[in-house]
């Protein structure tokens, strides 16, 4: 599908210079958002919803919101959603934005929560094909390469509506396949052109080493109850050799049976992958975007790794719902949708309906990196902060996994693994290895933010202020 039309409404909008004041601060008035339907409360911050320009015939769809506290002062932070192909506004409206939509589709709510209690925020729908995100040729094959490239120009887009903001402390934040995109589009910070005061990166439940996510997820199955003594003893006697195991590439027919049967049992039995003692929601339902979300894990051990079609050995009892799986994303879809709602937006009308994932995107998308130990690494040597956290329910990401990443890394332990307090009870376990801070939430799932709401503004404040936890 062609957007000509909405090509010429964004390129207009990118070239008008129009500013309104933020106290001593100029900001781009096209973009500013007056009213918001549903809104029943006045909200203590300014914000705007437009496009970043990523090159020529492409727009990334952006959301801002200022801070609560004292936006002048206070850090800007980037908000990244993974998949790939999924958008970043189920992180506004679902996780650590100021506001997000009762199950009516219709109102909406405050977040007592929300990130923009300290800090500016911007959430952005990348890459192209995303959200309200697009490109006016409708071509959205994309690579990890080509989506921190194209984020970093929506970043000096951003930067040139806002010039301002080039002075606050610069945070990026990336959630799920955003271990991909939060450290790639550090990098291109880090070392371009843009003068921009970028201090650090955060990803929470991330997936940094494809390796290390599928060796981990046994282990974490297992302990949890998950596989019985039957199946775990057959994959130790056909996956491990003298006290080494490997769940990842193994060789033999066997254990790749067996861990198939283990990965059946983790993501297609009807337990909720993404917060295994919660419910599964969405019962029913179906989206081709859990497939190919699934493809990318454990995929050198399934027969077709290009067939985006997860095999399971273990019959399904149940259809697992949308995406994200067992999640219910359909009040914000509702109200995303509503007419009044884009036009507030500034969403132009050519453009189709908002899904929370892109099956186009997702379906297209190349994945360059297997690991992200050397984007890391070079990071971390430029002196610049990293964290990373995770809720110690998820299967997608496990917790694990990116502890051993972390460890991998071979960084210099600066504070012993121990617990972490909100509230005056333990919120979970963090330890920390010269500039980087590795931690647990404890009892939450893949969306930290939405499933443990405190504890997760209590992880973000301590990391944007540099404080213990």
């Amino acid at each position: 599908m062609y957007f000509s039309s909405a090509m010429s409404a964004g390129g207009l909008l990118l070239c008008l210079l129009a500013v309104v004041p933020l106290g001593s601060r100029a900001q781009y008035a096209p973009d500013e958002v007056h009213h918001l339907p549903g809104m029943t409360f006045k909200p203590g911050y300014r914000q705007w919803s437009g496009y970043l320009q990523t090159r020529p015939r492409r727009y990334l769809h952006y959301w801002f919101v200022t801070s609560q506290r004292d936006p002048v002062k206070d850090p800007l932070v980037l908000w990244l959603n993974g998949g790939p192909g999924c958008s970043s506004l189920d992180g506004f409206l679902s996780e650590n934005g100021p506001f997000h939509v009762r199950d009516d589709g219709a109102t909406l709510y405050e977040n007592p929560f929300s990130w923009n209690k300290i800090a500016n925020v911007v959430y952005l729908e990348s890459p192209a094909g995303v959200g309200y995100s697009y490109s006016d040729d409708g071509e959205y094959s994309t690579n990890d390469t080509e989506v921190a490239e194209d984020n970093y120009r929506a970043l000096q887009n951003f930067f040139a509506k806002f010039p301002n903001f080039t002075q606050n402390e610069f945070y990026i934040f990336g959630e799920s396949y955003g271990g991909i995109y939060a450290p790639t589009l550090s990098l291109q910070v880090a070392t371009g052109p843009a003068k921009i005061n970028f201090k650090g990166f955060a990803v929470g439940n991330g997936l940094s080493s494809f390796a290390l996510n599928d060796q981990s997820l046994i282990y974490f199955g297992y302990y949890h109850g998950l596989f019985g003594e039957d199946l775990w003893r057959d994959l130790n006697m056909n996956c491990c050799d003298k006290g080494s195991c490997d769940f990842y590439n193994s060789s033999s027919e066997t254990c790749r049976i067996l861990v198939n049967e283990a990965f059946g049992i983790v993501y297609n039995s009807g337990l909720n992958e993404y917060a295994l003692y919660l419910n599964c929601e969405g019962y029913g339902r179906s989206h081709r975007g859990y497939q190919w979300a699934m493809s990318h894990l454990f995929k050198n051990f399934r027969k077709d790794p290009h067939t985006h079609k997860v095999t399971d050995p273990v019959s399904s009892p149940t259809s697992l719902g949308i995406v994200p799986p067992c999640i219910n994303s359909t009040a914000q879809a509702n109200w995303l949708n509503r007419g009044d709602v884009r036009k507030a937006l500034h969403i132009p009308d050519i453009l189709p309906a908002w899904d929370i994932c892109s099956d186009d995107v997702g379906m297209k998308y190349k994945i360059v990196h297997s690991t992200m130990k050397d984007e890391y690494l070079k990071l971390l040597s430029l002196g610049l902060r990293a964290l990373v956290y995770n809720g110690d329910t998820d299967m997608a990401c496990n917790f694990l996994g990116d502890q051993w990443f972390v460890e991998d890394l071979g960084m210099e332990e600066t504070t012993k693994y121990q617990t972490w307090l909100h509230d005056k009870q333990v919120a979970g376990f963090y330890q920390q290895f010269g500039n980087i801070t590795f931690m647990t939430v404890k009892g939450a799932g893949h969306m930290v933010p939405q499933w443990a709401p405190g504890p997760a503004l209590h992880l973000f404040e301590s990391f944007i202020t540099n404080t213990a936890p």
